[in-house]
């Protein structure tokens, strides 16, 4: 089954040093509620090799299945540690009553499995100041 698409912008300013990751939005997720929908939210890990070094969230968009969060979040990455940064993408269903459930996730830079998210973080890393948005499946 498909758990959905997320859009996500990602840009790295190297004089900053910084990455403003843009959750955008989220399409087809599957319905996690009785209801038939979702109440979906993104949380977004920052990973430096295997450590966990940031993490932040998306407001909650009740009652949907194709969200649209348009959330920026800013990170301080210095350059010579690109090559090993991932970010991570969770997005959850929230629920008030049992466990959040998590949707599904999507990892780019470098602890990427899609040949997509490879290729989004390339352009990232290679179009300094540019911000490069794109749709990417979520997996398990």
């Amino acid at each position: 089954i498909s758990r959905g698409e997320l859009q996500v912008s990602l840009s790295y300013q190297p004089v900053a040093q910084r990455m403003t990751v843009v959750v955008l939005k989220a399409r087809h997720l599957p319905k996690m509620d009785i209801t038939g929908l979702s109440d979906p939210y993104v949380k977004v890990n920052v990973y430096y090799g295997r450590k966990r070094i940031a993490k932040k969230k998306t407001h909650v968009k009740k009652c949907t299945l194709n969200p649209v969060f348009n959330e920026s979040f800013i990170y301080d990455i210095p350059v010579d540690l690109l090559p090993d940064i991932s970010i991570e993408f969770l997005v959850i269903d929230f629920d008030r009553t049992t466990k959040n459930e998590v949707v599904g996730r999507l990892i780019l830079g470098a602890h990427s499995i899609t040949a997509g998210g490879v290729e989004h973080w390339r352009e990232v890393c290679e179009n300094p100041r540019k911000p490069v948005a794109k749709w990417h499946s979520l997996s398990e």
